[in-house]
């Protein structure tokens, strides 16, 4: 809970001051053995804790997210499994889970979104990075835009979308092979650009490589490049560009 949630609900009188005090004395992080859930991330850093599920045992990954979703009401959790969602869901069954993404995720449903994020995908392979990191940006309160399978070997495609790309307060570029979409859309905004690299292609991709090179190595200013894969990176950090941007420059409470 973020403290500006908690006083809003003593001012409202919803709870007493004591029993604000007391949430507040409270540790700032929940001691389960074989985790410690950082519940006071949110107060310190404007988001909550995010689960990593790939490679969590079976029984740990479900009690973190039980207990996550009675401390906030919602989780967010990336690279999860068919068979994890279906362990989660025998415990929470209003849980969410998108086979493209793999995000596995309780989202409240009052949840409002503001601000604008493009995500554009150079081809229909990078979806799955895409994804990842457009669910992450609208989890955490951004409005995001779509623009799918907008490559540079058919590059009418994300031209006919320049107006959006302008607009937007910021734009995550996804794409794999050579990687060459975040220096063209860099060229054509004057808003920050996210460059995602996937580890789509070829054999002398070698595995995304080919496409971070080029994406580190952009001629076009404004471009600033994440891990390979990491779309729940590049939507954390356009959702943190996004917010200052609604915000006029003042950071989030």
């Amino acid at each position: 809970m973020q403290v500006h949630e908690l006083l809003e609900q003593v001012k409202n009188g919803s709870i007493s001051v004591e029993e604000a005090a007391g949430k507040l004395r409270q540790e700032p992080f929940v001691d389960m053995e074989f985790a410690k859930l950082d519940t006071h991330r949110e107060i310190r850093s404007g988001f909550p804790e995010v689960i990593f599920c790939s490679g969590k045992p079976d029984a740990y990954l479900v009690d973190i997210y039980r207990k996550m979703a009675d401390i906030n009401g919602e989780v967010l959790g990336t690279r999860a499994t068919p068979h994890q969602y279906e362990l989660v869901k025998d415990v929470i069954p209003s849980i969410q889970y998108n086979e493209v993404s793999r995000i596995l995720k309780l989202e409240k449903p009052d949840k409002k979104r503001s601000g604008s994020v493009v995500v554009a995908a150079a081809g229909t392979a990078d979806l799955p990075v895409a994804e990842e990191a457009a669910e992450t940006a609208e989890f955490f309160g951004s409005r995001v835009t779509r623009l799918y399978d907008v490559g540079v070997s058919g590059i009418h495609r994300l031209l006919a979308h320049v107006d959006a790309l302008q607009s937007a307060n910021c734009v995550i570029a996804v794409a794999g092979m050579e990687g060459a979409l975040a220096s063209v859309v860099g060229g054509l905004v004057s808003n920050p650009v996210i460059a995602v690299p996937t580890s789509v292609g070829y054999g002398a991709s070698f595995h995304g490589l080919s496409a971070l090179l080029t994406m580190i190595n952009s001629c076009a200013n404004g471009v600033a490049t994440v891990n390979i894969d990491n779309g729940y990176g590049a939507g954390y950090l356009a959702t943190q560009i996004n917010r200052l941007a609604v915000s006029g420059g003042q950071p989030k409470d």
